[in-house]
């Protein structure tokens, strides 16, 4: 199966534990980049959370975003912290003796210093279950998309291969025409200068042209890279995650891509007809835009 490395994908609860939500956004790379934005209580996490991105994607930047919101109840608790505060009016005292006319530092200036108000620490060990629950409930979404907008891809890409088929074959069929068209070109010449023919003479003319102009090779190694992208296509799996160990498809088409691409620019250095230049000039064009889309492959 054929998976976009372009997806997005939200999912949320909430329990007791408090409210969850995990928001996936991925985009092709050329590896596979996880970036984690986790809550700072909740860094220690992030090893896990790697894991099961890596355990089920193989290629992509993968933004992992969790936002979290602890219960209400928990929330309206108010921490102070007395052993700070003591310390902090006992600073301002003395500090106060040294400048007595400065004014006064209030209850509330107090209140706002970092670390006074202690808010609730979400325990990873609580809520790491069902935090991971919804990572891959998200995961499952993202995989999902990616599916669904690999099978477009899929379905653009057969219909090029398709029409370049269809190019090939035309070009296949054209050529023994062309052969016999220079051959009359030659006879053609010979008479308009009123030269002796000479039958070896001219076969080793039409030999020689025939090897600069011969494309057979180039059109059979076309067809050779065209079955092999359909290989590619079918050659996946249905697990929802490529194998470790198992190159990805995207990098495999990338190189069947370029390949093509030479031939085709080899097509038409060797042309000498104007039907396989523009044949030659219409396969650059599909191949390109095979090119543009397979870079979104995982």
């Amino acid at each position: 199966m054929i998976y976009s490395m372009t997806a997005f994908a939200r999912r949320e609860n909430q329990g007791k534990w408090g409210e969850i939500a995990w928001e996936f956004r991925s985009v092709n790379h050329r590896y596979l980049d996880i970036a984690v934005r986790l809550p700072e209580d909740l860094r220690s996490l992030e090893p896990i959370v790697r894991e099961r991105v890596r355990d089920r994607i193989s290629r992509g930047k993968v933004e992992c975003l969790l936002r979290y919101r602890a219960p209400a109840r928990q929330e309206t608790a108010l921490g102070i912290n007395y052993d700070l505060a003591r310390q902090l009016v006992g600073a301002v005292k003395e500090i106060a003796e040294l400048w007595p006319n400065e004014g006064t530092i209030s209850p509330l200036d107090i209140l706002n210093w970092p670390g006074i108000v202690e808010t609730p620490v979400p325990d990873p060990d609580a809520i790491g279950e069902p935090m991971l629950n919804v990572l891959d409930e998200a995961l499952t979404e993202l995989i999902g998309m990616r599916s669904r907008e690999g099978e477009k891809l899929t379905a653009l890409i057969r219909s090029r291969c398709t029409e370049i088929s269809a190019i090939v074959s035309a070009v296949r069929e054209r050529l023994p025409a062309i052969l016999a068209m220079q051959r009359t070109r030659l006879i053609n010449k010979l008479s308009e200068i009123k030269a002796e023919l000479n039958p070896d003479r001219l076969e080793q003319e039409l030999v020689i042209f025939a090897q600069k102009s011969d494309v057979a090779e180039e059109l059979d190694r076309l067809d050779t890279h065209l079955a092999e992208v359909e290989h590619a296509l079918t050659g996946g799996n249905s697990s929802g995650k490529t194998p470790r160990g198992k190159n990805p498809i995207g990098r495999r088409l990338d190189f069947l891509m370029q390949e093509m691409h030479r031939e085709a620019n080899t097509l038409s250095a060797k042309s000498v007809d104007k039907t396989v230049s523009s044949a030659s000039v219409e396969l650059r064009v599909l191949i390109e835009q095979m090119r543009e889309q397979v870079q979104n492959i995982e």
